[in-house]
């Protein structure tokens, strides 16, 4: 058996969560030596950790966890490596500019690095990924976006609330991976798992992410032949 490089944060009490979501708390509910068994009691969202969201986070009516398949979130994909980004740097075409192919794979990630921050103010303060680039990904294929922030969208933002990446995939019916870590260490194709907990008609969940050792080495492993440099967003 291959070995498997796990992509997720650990989930633990007090950990990282978006603003305003649920707390996470992790405590014992009972022990050995007072009643036999030990068991722990999880606190959390749906959101918690490293997490998919479904359609139904941000469309009315969207699809929702039970009727997403296994099948969706495990296969090749596509690692765009935008790495030396500054706090709340916008990712655009110019920042993937030779990476991106004519058609990508149903998974595309996006690694920055900044999952370094995990648990520091910084980590809210990451780059995001240009609405109009997401909407070109979605349109070469991409099924699911997989990033290594806390959201692909702007978290702290002036003014009206929005999230244009979230409309762009989420409305496409497609799915978003958020707040992977060790995605910086991944090669160009990889083989990658998004393994939910399997809940009812929730709007996301807890994921276990791991990377398959394929046996290929090197940046490029699997790659195949380069392609032109991708043109910016459609009009």
């Amino acid at each position: 058996m291959r070995p498997l490089a796990d992509l997720s944060h650990r989930i633990e009490t007090g950990m990282p969560v978006f603003p305003g979501d649920p707390e996470v708390s992790v405590s014992p509910a009972l022990e050995i030596e007072r009643d036999v068994v030990a068991v722990s009691h999880l606190a959390l969202g749906s959101h918690t950790g490293t997490h998919v969201d479904a359609p139904a986070h941000t469309v009315p009516g969207g699809r929702t966890m039970d009727r997403v398949g296994l099948d969706e979130l495990v296969g090749p994909a596509l690692v765009l490596h935008v790495p030396g980004l500054a706090a709340g740097e916008r990712i655009g075409a110019g920042e993937v500019e030779g990476q991106v192919p004519e058609r990508v794979p149903a998974i595309v990630v996006v690694a920055t690095g900044w999952d370094r921050h995990f648990g520091a103010d910084e980590y809210l303060r990451h780059p995001y990924l240009d609405a109009g680039l997401a909407a070109e990904l979605v349109r070469r294929g991409m099924r699911v976006l997989a990033v290594d922030t806390l959201n692909p969208d702007p978290t702290l933002q002036e003014g009206a609330f929005r999230l244009p990446v979230h409309e762009a995939v989420l409305g496409a019916d497609g799915l978003i991976v958020e707040n992977l870590t060790g995605a910086a260490a991944l090669p160009a194709r990889a083989h990658l798992g998004f393994f939910p907990l399997r809940l009812g008609a929730v709007d996301g969940a807890p994921v276990r992410a791991v990377a398959f050792d394929t046996g290929a080495s090197g940046p490029d492993a699997g790659a195949g032949p380069r392609s032109e440099p991708a043109p910016g967003p459609r009009s």
